[in-house]
């Protein structure tokens, strides 16, 4: 059984620490971090059922798929040759 419900998930590049951070509002205590984009999709799937079932937001119990959206930002700086 699956959720209507697709949560909302942000992730920004830190260019300090070389690293994307996401975080929620939808999702209470989320927020993780990975060297890659693709890393980070990857322990999402992971984190994101866990952090769910322990708020008490998995409306069935046998429920077996969460849909997220993520939403990225990042910030560079392109040198123009005059």
């Amino acid at each position: 059984m699956t959720t209507n419900k697709i949560f909302q998930v942000k992730a920004l590049w830190d260019n300090e620490a070389h690293v994307w951070v996401a975080m929620s509002d939808d999702i209470p205590g989320l927020i993780t971090e990975s060297e890659t984009f693709e890393e980070l999709v990857m322990k999402l799937k992971i984190v994101i059922p866990e952090l769910l079932e322990a708020n008490g937001m998995m409306s069935d119990s046998h429920q077996k798929e969460v849909s997220f959206q993520l939403l990225s930002e990042r910030t560079e700086t392109a040198i123009c040759s005059a």
